[in-house]
């Protein structure tokens, strides 16, 4: 689901909604949208019951964004060390596939925190159901 959509869904629903990530990345006109916004990930991650972490997709980059990957995961790669220490447990999710290593430390990703292959997989059978639907099979 494109991120607008999905933070539009959410706010809808009445979730309240931060994004996180370096200015290069965030739209000039998201705060717009009544969402919060954050540079600071672990201001971000302190905030959240949930965390929707999203994969650097440099397949479609024309231009760089952030100085490098290494770069990118110091400052907004998420640990399992930066999990463990928050004062409340929070929710992992990820929609695949991940950059171990940037968005998500390996350890972080397979923590208990993460929801993340139960995330993948539902995800499948939704898509499977909506395609059903709007092939428009008769039961």
């Amino acid at each position: 689901m494109p991120v607008m959509v999905h933070m539009f869904a959410l706010h809808k629903l009445g979730a309240k909604v931060m994004v996180c990530g370096p200015p290069t990345l965030l739209p000039k006109f998201i705060s717009s949208l009544g969402v919060l916004v954050e540079t600071d990930v672990n201001k971000a991650l302190a905030w959240c019951d949930v965390a929707n972490v999203l994969r650097i997709q440099l397949e479609r980059q024309q231009i760089k964004y952030f100085p490098s990957l290494r770069e990118y995961s110091l400052y907004f790669g998420i640990t399992r060390k930066m999990l463990d220490e928050l004062n409340k447990p929070i929710v992992l999710m990820h929609p695949g596939p991940i950059n171990r290593g940037v968005e998500l430390s390996s350890d972080a990703a397979d923590s208990q925190h993460s929801v993340i292959l139960d995330q993948v997989e539902n995800g499948v059978a939704i898509r499977m159901a909506v395609l059903y639907l709007l092939a428009g099979v008769q039961a």
